[in-house]
Formats: structure tokens, C-alpha cells, sequence
């Protein structure tokens, strides 16, 4: 057979996939196996394939193949999700530049649009994930917006609320003036931000005294109710009780007292704005203070604001400081640091906003969910995340769930009355005039409901995923959700811990009374040379789909899980794809030496060859040992790298120079087949990380049928091996090594057979036939060396090759003697730093360990160094 002298992922790629795809190896249905469940964390339907997207389906789609090669019913359920903001944002922007606003053409013709736009970019990222290789169940795909979906959505919402645990409430939230929409606590970014602090003076009613009040914010005096001091702050003892003028409002607002007021920040006075902060917010019911709304939706200002009406909130904070200075009310300003809220999705600045919202109360819900993470009843890793948790889910908020937005599931409360207080909360309007009827005695038809222009926030569509993908929410004892859940895994990132991981769990304890996954890996975040997140505003994310052209998707694969240990963030360089596409042609290299091969029937396998072939299977058990032990710890770059070392030096290396025949001669068929056998046992731990390249070797090792495809193989299982075979074999290959390093450095040619002298004692240490293979010497046991000739040790064993008439023994002397005298230099610095005791007690414990280390190792060496010049 002719084998391309490099190997192309390009030729292999697409036809393995659709291989993959036509003989349905993706697809799961219930059967009598056991199921391992995988959901995907549901990229954003509009969205594309990023680097956090490819560390993530590449670590899923590691744990889907192993575990179907391990005869688990694997299942892999795509989709997406339709993300509210993002997609509705998107869809505002098109119109706009259409000339075409959403409010003109009403909720129905805009979500025609929102639906138009779904379809023509939704899916994009899914076709994506198959170039990676991604092996899921693609006959599941499902999207947030499905109809079975949302009828669960749908039917979540009003059991709740039919349960006490959703209300509506008048509150403040972060407003979100791009997206024109709340957003969660947890979808504000606070980014350090330089801003000014400026110093106002409100003149004390009736008098012609000032005081001074500081703030971040001059353009939200239009909505001041009062002043506050704190009542132990002897400098205003005489303020309590009076009234101060607004600056420019002119309106008169009392001064009140609070201990909330830090008697060291600014002046020690407060400006109440129950509007527009949350802290006044509270204050402000408190005391009883009247609220005055002076920003609109867009963060423009309102009537309130008088002649600032219509006018952008950082204008207007420009332009009311020259107002303010003009009418000398203006003390001073200075330069100030403080954190901005920014919304996670538009970045736009949030303004605290009271508004009327749908709410579903938590702390009741949350402690199954937190109970079970903390006795690991659910796993974390790493499980250092579980503080994290811990903390939030101790501290929870009762959570807002209603949106701004009409792309998305619309909120099934239906109003009745002139105002918002008549309402009834039904799946759908039929049921809603049903309720009417019966609690109410109002008989009404369709046409005087009206429902709830708010949709419901994206989590609280996806926080019910793992369940809603198997419909067990409308069918809660169906075939499959009994099946296929709870799943085995999520693979997640730790920054949606509480949008997400955590309200599934919720979800998973109150609609099926067990948790919705057993573990949860937590991916770290892919980041450039420089440790900067990879994003397309910094313009230092590669294209992962020109990534893939270029080293092939098996290297990208394993350059990106080479470094990522799990919930530490990935550094990211290129060069590690170049590792990844080296690894595939060392081992496609590997692949056409054995079938380069011409076997010989008649051959006896060498004494050398026997040695290697048990020792390799030793070591292949040893090796899936560690691997599988990783595994099961979720340190899934520690089982890569195990497989690494296993196929590139193990195998590669060491095993096939051990069997390898010499040129142009045939090899013995036991051995042969043996090694064979042993390529495929490599070839199948390796296929849950390279897919393509494992799948080409093992179809053109010989011709199989698709039951024989090494996607559906059986995975090797570790077997009981010999430690004492390992460790002859290690002896034998440091050996080896010692005579490699003597004829690099001496500059004999490895075609130049040489004498070796072993003392006696070593003999069953290791292998001498493999010893005199590898090392092309010739081995005599002898407790008496020569007298001159170059050493080296094993263990505690000396070896000893002769002078060759070619060395010039002067030369090798002198060489000696330098490198002697510059260790003797080098051990002087390190016992100078260790004789330092300032040094000692100083520096940290392994800093001083690491030079006891240089000192010991610089000491064998001139031991060593010593032992050799004895010999000339």
C-alpha cells in the first residue's frame, strides 16, 4: 500500500464525518445499556465559533467518544439558545438601517423579522462544531424557542407563581438604556472607570449658609428628595431638622439623618436620589421619601429635568457643570476612580432604575441545590469553585426574571382590567378567561385580555435545558427524561456558575427531585501570550475555522487541551497547534514504517523483539492506569499528556527502535502482529482526542466493516502488568541513553559498533540484547574496567566504554577539567546564597529548596567528572 509521505487532515477530515453521519454513530435512543447524557452549554443561536466555544465541544466530545467506546449509550444533545438581548439587538439594528423602528411595526411584524434573522444565521456555530469533529446527536438538535420548549417555559412560570414563588414587585433594577431592558446583578461588568467627583453647594433654606454635597453624578439632582447626614457628625448638629434648595431644581428637600451616611466620604452629606440608586432607593422607603423620575428609557432626561429635557446623561453631566459653576453653585472638582456598572451584553453604562418586574423568590428554592454541591453529592472541578458557590447561593436574591424584550417567551400574565393590578397568570388566554370565570365571576372573551408585553429572561429558558431537551417538563415520566436523566457531566465556564449551573440545579431538585448532572467541569478562559482574554474587540482571537485549515482540526484539538487544566485559564499560542499537527505525523510516520515492513513466516522472533513486546504491553497498562485515572479526577489535560508520552515516546521511540529489523531485512510475523495489536490498543485511547487521524490509521491498517468503524471499538481496559519489567526496561533504556550521550559528545558514529564494560552485579538490571541493539555495543561483564575510557552511571552501576584509538585524550582532559572548574565556580555562588542567612529565612521555602537542589546536583556532577579523569 502507498501512504502519503505526509499526512493530510485535509483528504480525511470531511470523509470520516460524513462516514460518522451516514451510519447514524451519533445517534442514541433508549435501549437496555446504560446511558452517559451530555447537554451542551446552548451557544447563542446567532453567534459564531469562538476559542472559549472550541475548549469547551472539544472537552465534551473527549468524554462522548470514550464513553461510547466504553459501550455506554452516548448522548450528545445539541442546540441553542435564542438569547434575548443579543438577537433582539441585532434584529433592532437591521431594521434601523432599513429606516424601520420595532415600536412602528408592532410585536408581531418585529418578531416575523426576529424569526426571519434566526433562520438565516441560526446554526451557523453548530455546522461549525462539526469541523471540530463534535459527535453529537444531531437528530436532537433543539433551540430555546422550540415549541415543546416553551410550552415548558411556559408551564414552569405558572407553577411557580400558582406556588407563591413568583410576584410582581415595584423595585429597583439595572437598566440597560441600549438594550432598553433590566438586566441581573449578574450581568453587570463593574469596570474601574475615571470620572470626576464634584462638590455642590445647596443653599440651607432660609439662610444664606451652603453646604456641601459630593457626588459622581451632578445630572441626578432633578431627582433629589432630601439631604442626609449621619447623626453622630457633630459638624451638622445644627442642620437637623431644616431644609435645603436643590441646585438648579430650586425645589426644597429636607435634611434627614442615617447612619448609612460615612461621616469620611466626600463631605459627609448625602444627596437622596430614591430614583436612581439603589442605596437611596432603601433610604428613601425608610424615611418615607418621595421618588421623582428624571431619566428616561434611553437614559436621556425627562420633564423632570426642566430645560435638560431630551438631552443624553453624559451631555447633560458636562453641560450642568458649566451651569452649575456659572450660577455659583459649584465648589469644586476633582479627578475620581470608581467602579461603573456596564451591562454585560451592550456595555452600555447602567442606570439604577425603580420599575415594575416579575420576580421569583429564591432562598426557599436554592438550599437543596446548595446542600447538595457542598457534600458532593454533585462534584465540582476543581472543587475549589464550591467557596464560590457556597457564598452566592448563601447570599441569594430573589431573582428577577422579567425583560424589556419581545424576542423571546412572552410572560403569561393576562390583564383584564384599566389598570396592571387585575391580572391572572394562565398557560394560555383560554384558561386565563376560564380562571376569570370561576375565581372572579367576570365571564369575558379574548378580546378583553391583553398579555404582558415583558419576556421572560433568557436563563430562565435555559435553567430548565437539561430537562426540557428530554420534554420533562410537559411529560414528566416519559421514556426518555426517566432514561436519559440526570446526565453525567456539564462542561461549563465558571463565570456562568450563577446564571446558569446553579439554577439548573435548582430546577433539577423541584421538577424532578434529583440533580440535573453528577459533574460539573469547569473550563478556564482562553487567553493570548500576553494573559489577555482572547476577544474580537481586542483583535487577538484567531479564527478557529482558519485555525482547523491550517494544523487540522485532531491539532487544534490537542494544542488547545495540551495546557488547560481544568477552571485555570488557558494561555493560548499557536505554537501549541504546531505541537498538535507534529504529534499527528509522528504517529502517521509511525503508522507507514510498520506497513514499510516485508514479514518473513520463517523468521524466530529476536530475543530483543520478546523483551520489547512485554515490556510495551507492561507499560500500555501502566500508562491506562494514569489515564484513565485522570479521567475519572476530570483532569482531562493530564490524560492527554499521558496518552502523548505513550504514543510519542513510548511507542515511537523506544518500542519501534526496539523492534525495528535492520535495513532492507523483513521482520519475524509474531512480532509483527504483536505490533500491530499494539498500534491499535495506541490508536483507541487516542481517538477520543484525535478522532480523524485515529479513524484514517485504523481503516487503513486493514479493511473493516462499519460495526468494526474504531468510533464504536471496544476501549481498552488496564490489565495486570509487571512492575519488574518496567523497571529492567528503564534500567536498560537509561543505559542505552548513557552510550548515546558518550558518542554525541565524543562524535562517534552510531554505525561504529563499541565495547562496553558492565560490572557483574548489573547483569539482571537490565536487558542485554536490547542494550546491544539499541546501543550497537558489544557487552562485557567484568569487575575489572580498563584503564582508560569514558564513563557513566545507572543507578548505582558504573559503565565503562574504551578509549577508541580516533579520541585525542589530551582534548577530552582539558574539556573535562574546564567543565570541572566552572561547576566548582558555579557551587561557590549557590553555598555563598545558601550560607546567606537573610537569605534562608527570607526567601520562600521552595526557592531555597531549588538551591540545596543545584548545590547537590553540581556536586554529583564533579564527582562524576572526577571519576572520569581517573581513567586517563
Amino acid at each position: 500500500m502507498e501512504l502519503q509521505t505526509k499526512y493530510n487532515p485535509k483528504d480525511v477530515e470531511n470523509k470520516w464525518y460524513s462516514y460518522w453521519m451516514q451510519n447514524d454513530y451519533f445517534t442514541s435512543k433508549p435501549n437496555d445499556k446504560k446511558a452517559y447524557t451530555i447537554v451542551i452549554p446552548p451557544p447563542n443561536v446567532t453567534g459564531v465559533l469562538h476559542m472559549g466555544h472550541m475548549l469547551n465541544n472539544t472537552i465534551q466530545d473527549v468524554l462522548i467518544r470514550r464513553a461510547r467506546m466504553q459501550g455506554f449509550n452516548a448522548c450528545w444533545v445539541p442546540g441553542t439558545d435564542h438569547a434575548s438581548i443579543a438577537t433582539e439587538a441585532k434584529v433592532v439594528a437591521k431594521l434601523k438601517e432599513e429606516g424601520i423602528s420595532k415600536f412602528e411595526i408592532g410585536r408581531e411584524k418585529f418578531l416575523e423579522h426576529a424569526w426571519e434573522w434566526t433562520h438565516k444565521h441560526g446554526g451557523i456555530i453548530l455546522e461549525q462544531l462539526k469541523t471540530l469533529g463534535c459527535s453529537c446527536d444531531w437528530s436532537r438538535t433543539k433551540f430555546t424557542m422550540d415549541a415543546n420548549l416553551s410550552e415548558s417555559v411556559i408551564k414552569v412560570f405558572v407553577d411557580l407563581y400558582n406556588k407563591g414563588l413568583v410576584y410582581r414587585g415595584y423595585r429597583m433594577v439595572n437598566w440597560d438604556p441600549e438594550a432598553k431592558t433590566n438586566i441581573s446583578d449578574e450581568e453587570v461588568i463593574y469596570k474601574e472607570k475615571q470620572g470626576k467627583l464634584f462638590f455642590l453647594k445647596y443653599k440651607i433654606e432660609g439662610t444664606e449658609e451652603f453646604i456641601v454635597v459630593a457626588t459622581t453624578r451632578p445630572e441626578t439632582i432633578f431627582g433629589d428628595t432630601a439631604v442626609c447626614i449621619n447623626p453622630n457628625d457633630e459638624r451638622y448638629f445644627h442642620l437637623k431638622g431644616k431644609r435645603v434648595i436643590v441646585p438648579i431644581a430650586g425645589r426644597s428637600v429636607p435634611i434627614i439623618e442615617d447612619e448609612y451616611v460615612d461621616i469620611e466620604f466626600g463631605t459627609g452629606c448625602l444627596k437622596v436620589t430614591p430614583a436612581h440608586d439603589i442605596n437611596d432607593y432603601e433610604l428613601g422607603k425608610k424615611h418615607d421619601l418621595e421618588i421623582i423620575d428624571s431619566i428616561n428609557d434611553d437614559a436621556t432626561l425627562n420633564q423632570n429635568a426642566y430645560h435638560y429635557e431630551g438631552m443624553d446623561r453624559f451631555k447633560v453631566r458636562k453641560e450642568i457643570e458649566l451651569e452649575l459653576l456659572e450660577k455659583g453653585l459649584l465648589e469644586k472638582v476633582e479627578n475620581y476612580n470608581n467602579k461603573v456598572g456596564t451591562s454585560e451584553r451592550t456595555g452600555a453604562v447602567i442606570e439604577p432604575k425603580l420599575s415594575v418586574q416579575w420576580f421569583l423568590k429564591m432562598k426557599e428554592l436554592a438550599q437543596p441545590a446548595l446542600d447538595n454541591v457542598m457534600n458532593d453529592t454533585i462534584q465540582f472541578h476543581p472543587s475549589k469553585f464550591k467557596n464560590t458557590y457556597k457564598h452566592w447561593m448563601e447570599n441569594v436574591h430573589d431573582w428577577n426574571i422579567s425583560r424589556q424584550l419581545w424576542w423571546g417567551h412572552q410572560i403569561p400574565a393576562f390583564y383584564y382590567g384599566d389598570g396592571q393590578e387585575d391580572f391572572v397568570v394562565a398557560l394560555n388566554k383560554q384558561e386565563a378567561l376560564e380562571i376569570i370565570a370561576r375565581e372572579r365571576n367576570l365571564v369575558l372573551g379574548e378580546e378583553d385580555l391583553r398579555q404582558d408585553e415583558d419576556a421572560l429572561d433568557t436563563w430562565f429558558s435555559s435553567w430548565l435545558w437539561p430537562i426540557s431537551v428530554f420534554n420533562g417538563i410537559n411529560e414528566p415520566d416519559n421514556e426518555e427524561i426517566n432514561y436519559y436523566y440526570p446526565t453525567q457531566a456539564l462542561v461549563t465556564a465558571p463565570e456562568i456558575m450563577f446564571f446558569w449551573v446553579a439554577r439548573m440545579v435548582i430546577a433539577g431538585y423541584e421538577y424532578r427531585n434529583e440533580y440535573p448532572f453528577k459533574n460539573v467541569y469547569y473550563t478556564g478562559i482562553v487567553r493570548d501570550k500576553l494573559g489577555r482574554k482572547m476577544s474580537k474587540s481586542l483583535g487577538n482571537s484567531p479564527d478557529p475555522i482558519e485555525l482547523m485549515q491550517q494544523y487540522g482540526a485532531d491539532g487544534v484539538r490537542v494544542g488547545m487541551l495540551l495546557s488547560s487544566p481544568a477552571g485555570n485559564d488557558l494561555p493560548f499560542d499557536e505554537d501549541l497547534c504546531l505541537q498538535g499537527r507534529n504529534f499527528a505525523n509522528k504517529i502517521w510516520n509511525a503508522f507507514r514504517l510498520i506497513k514499510g515492513w516485508e514479514v518473513d513466516e520463517s523468521l524466530e522472533t529476536p530475543e530483543a523483539s520478546k523483551f520489547a513486546t512485554d515490556w510495551f504491553d507492561a507499560k500500555f497498562n501502566s500508562s491506562l492506569e494514569e489515564i484513565e485515572s485522570n479521567y475519572e479526577k476530570f483532569r482531562i489535560s493530564d490524560s492527554l499528556m499521558g496518552v502523548y508520552k505513550l504514543i510519542w515516546d513510548d511507542f515511537c521511540a523506544w518500542y519501534l527502535e526496539a523492534i525495528k529489523p535492520e535495513f532492507g531485512k523483513p521482520i519475524d510475523r509474531k512480532t509483527y502482529d504483536l505490533t500491530i495489536e499494539n498500534l491499535e490498543k495506541c490508536l483507541k485511547v487516542l481517538h477520543p482526542f484525535m478522532p480523524f487521524l485515529s479513524e484514517e490509521i485504523w481503516q487503513l491498517i486493514e479493511e473493516r466493516t462499519p460495526e468494526n468503524a474504531i468510533i464504536i471499538s471496544e476501549y481498552p481496559k488496564a490489565e495486570n502488568y509487571s512492575e519488574e519489567i518496567l523497571k529492567e526496561f528503564d534500567f536498560t533504556a537509561e543505559t542505552v541513553s548513557g552510550i548515546r550521550a558518550i558518542r554525541n559528545e565524543k562524535g562517534i558514529s552510531p554505525k561504529e559498533n563499541l565495547e562496553l564494560f558492565a560490572v557483574e552485579a548489573s547483569q539482571n538490571e537490565f536487558n542485554q540484547n536490547l542494550v546491544e541493539k539499541l546501543g550497537n555495543t558489544t557487552i562485557q561483564f567484568s569487575n575489572q574496567f580498563p584503564d582508560k575510557g569514558f564513563t557513566f552511571r545507572v543507578g548505582t552501576f558504573e559503565f565503562l566504554i574504551p578509549v577508541g584509538e580516533n579520541i585525542d585524550l589530551e582534548a577530552e582532559r582539558e574539556k573535562l577539567e574546564k567543565e570541572k572548574e566552572y561547576l566548582q565556580g558555579f557551587l561557590k555562588s549557590v553555598r555563598g546564597k545558601l550560607s546567606n542567612e537573610k537569605f534562608v529565612s527570607g526567601a520562600p521555602q521552595q526557592v531555597v529548596d531549588a538551591e540545596k537542589k543545584k548545590e547537590a546536583d553540581a556536586l554529583e556532577k564533579i564527582a562524576q567528572i572526577e571519576e572520569q579523569l581517573k581513567s586517563f
